[in-house]
């Protein structure tokens, strides 16, 4: 279950959290479309309302008042690998001896079905194939054992893989992000509170001020009151494994990310691209909504140089035409571009132009584009692409297709310019995302541009010595 998605806990001091974790939800909501839940506690009881839908469908008023309690966790959930129906919505919810968990996950696990075996041979049933109940499931095994943070400990040093969680046990709602923080993780300070979320977008709809990332391989413990939180550093590594795609393609623009304003990371990529590969040409376009940052770095790189080249909208972009909509032959899937996106044709119209997107996956999108352009009128047509060749599956949470889909997996950059029909064709290269992000490659996630994994995965090669976990141990020592 390969799944990218949205997570957010509050703890707050006398007030519900239901309205703040829906508006939390609506800031994330770009992270997964396919479901969404809030799970709260009053002190008592746990109360939970998780469905299939966007934010916006799901949670009607009567909905949110019926979610009482200053303390809950909420999750978006777009899944690009297993089920896609109700029994994998999140937050997930057990009940146990020892009270009730509620558990809310972005990432993906890769040992995910060993440790599902073995907690089934041991009379754990489960709903779903979704890795979230395979962590909730050995989490609440080990809180009958040990306290919150010991319980914790253990089940981060049975799962392998990347995770971002917030996790409420009754009303103490927590976060943790895996060893090598391959997906964000932040916490936020309100004015009667805390909150824990993937995105600080998502702390900034809550008036709130983003006090500082969650350390990978740290615990955030919320106080119950809403007062503050305590922090656990529970297992350190060497390097981090960074998912520099966050940067370029998937976090919001005015998002922070491990210190780095993702719209400022996007402008400084496409400076880079510029000085990498820069093209004369007369119009630089970006490839709505993606592209846009990127096309603005790399125009003002181009133009501080010296180069005459305008900066302009040329693609005007149907945002009601989503991944949703049904396409079942090829003609009308060519349609679906012309749908989605429109040429301004003045901008255009007996001109040399250079398109700025963030990626090329399987090339449909960039052939039709290419054409809809030269059918503007654009006598050449330059794509600059401000990020490097995907060539590989990401396992760790982000939908990008599968080797025999990838356009570059089995292609030289030449033969991609030549599928697509442009005149040239330039990808950024890895040496300039490090130094943009300020990372050594070792610290980054670059497996869909290398072919090589900071994980353990099964059949793939690895970039670093793994320790993956041998399942089969659950004795919980005294000194965990």
């Amino acid at each position: 279950m390969h799944e990218k998605c949205g997570v957010v806990g509050i703890a707050l001091e006398d007030r519900d959290a239901a309205r703040p974790l829906y508006y939390s939800l609506y800031a994330l909501q770009h992270r997964g479309q396919e479901s969404a839940g809030i799970v709260t506690h009053d002190g008592f009881q746990q109360h939970s309302h998780v469905e299939m839908g966007l934010v916006g469908d799901v949670f009607g008023p009567g909905d949110l008042e019926s979610l009482n309690g200053p303390n809950g966790i909420g999750h978006v959930r777009y899944p690009t690998a297993g089920s896609v129906d109700s029994c994998c919505a999140q937050p997930f919810s057990v009940s146990f001896k020892s009270g009730s968990l509620g558990l809310s996950h972005n990432g993906n696990l890769v040992n995910a079905d060993e440790i599902r075996d073995e907690l089934a041979g041991l009379g754990h049933a489960f709903t779903s194939d979704g890795d979230t109940e395979v962590i909730a499931h050995d989490l609440a095994r080990n809180l009958l054992e040990a306290d919150l943070v010991r319980a914790v400990k253990r089940t981060m040093s049975r799962i392998h893989g990347s995770y971002a969680l917030t996790i409420m046990h009754d009303d103490t709602v927590m976060g943790v992000r895996d060893p090598e923080g391959n997906r964000p993780l932040c916490i936020g300070e309100l004015e009667d509170g805390y909150v824990l979320a993937s995105e600080s977008a998502a702390i900034d709809t809550l008036d709130g001020e983003l006090v500082r990332d969650v350390e990978p391989g740290e615990l955030v413990v919320l106080h119950d009151d809403g007062t503050g939180y305590d922090s656990y550093q529970l297992v350190e590594q060497e390097n981090t494994a960074h998912c520099f795609f966050e940067h370029v393609y998937f976090a919001r623009p005015d998002s922070t990310i491990d210190e780095n304003l993702v719209y400022e990371v996007r402008r400084e990529l496409g400076r880079a691209l510029w000085d990498e590969s820069g093209v004369e040409s007369d119009v630089v376009l970006p490839v709505p909504d993606s592209g846009r940052a990127f096309a603005s770095g790399y125009a003002e790189a181009a133009q501080d140089q010296g180069a005459d080249i305008e900066f302009a909208e040329g693609l005007m972009k149907n945002r009601y035409v989503g991944r949703t909509f049904i396409m079942p032959t090829q003609d009308e899937r060519e349609r679906a571009v012309r749908l989605k996106l429109n040429p301004i044709k003045s901008t255009i119209e007996g001109k040399t132009v250079t398109i700025i997107d963030d990626s090329i996956v399987r090339g449909t999108t960039s052939t039709q584009l290419i054409e809809l352009l030269k059918d503007a009128g654009a006598e050449e047509v330059h794509v600059r692409i401000g990020a490097p060749e995907i060539i590989s599956p990401c396992y760790m949470g982000i939908d990008m297709a599968t080797r025999e889909e990838l356009i570059a997996a089995d292609r030289t950059t030449e033969e991609i310019r030549d599928d697509i029909k442009a005149d040239s064709l330039s990808y950024l290269s890895i040496d300039a995302i490090a130094e943009t992000l300020g990372e050594g490659h070792d610290d980054l996630c670059l497996g869909c541009v290398t072919g090589q994994y900071p994980y353990d995965i099964d059949g793939e090669e690895t970039d670093r010595e793994v320790d993956r976990p041998v399942i089969g141990d659950q004795t919980i020592e005294a000194d965990d």
